[in-house]
């Protein structure tokens, strides 16, 4: 069981690795099956944190209420015609994304996202 100061670390780690970057960027993780969308219902970081210390009931609880699953190819499409910004976080071997809503002028490339990811994270995420 970890201590409060290790969560704290985990979730602190997780929170600056996460950053918008426009959805054209990740489709290689849409081509290759790890792209994970998060409902705006949702928080990030904190969906981030459970897939990152292998929070498996979590993770499934949201599966079955539809809050997370991979990317359709009906959103991959959309997002892609309308130029869209995403919030992401590596979580390998996940990509978790969540559509934003309104434009910011600060975005990363992905692999100054991948690059700075250590997780290794849920090992399946959707059957």
């Amino acid at each position: 069981m970890m201590t409060p100061a290790e969560t704290d670390l985990i979730r602190e780690k997780v929170n600056l690795e996460t950053s918008q970057i426009p959805w054209q960027e990740l489709l290689r993780f849409f081509a290759n099956g790890t792209a994970v969308s998060v409902s705006t219902e949702l928080d990030l970081v904190e969906v981030a944190y459970q897939f990152s210390i292998d929070n498996k009931d979590q993770v499934a609880q949201w599966l079955k209420e539809q809050q997370i699953g991979k990317v359709t190819d009906e959103q991959a499409k959309t997002w892609l015609a309308d130029d869209v910004m995403v919030w992401a976080v590596v979580v390998k071997p996940w990509l978790l994304v969540q559509q934003t809503f309104s434009p910011s002028p600060v975005t990363t490339s992905i692999d100054s996202i991948t690059a700075s990811s250590g997780f290794d994270g849920i090992k399946e995420c959707t059957s």
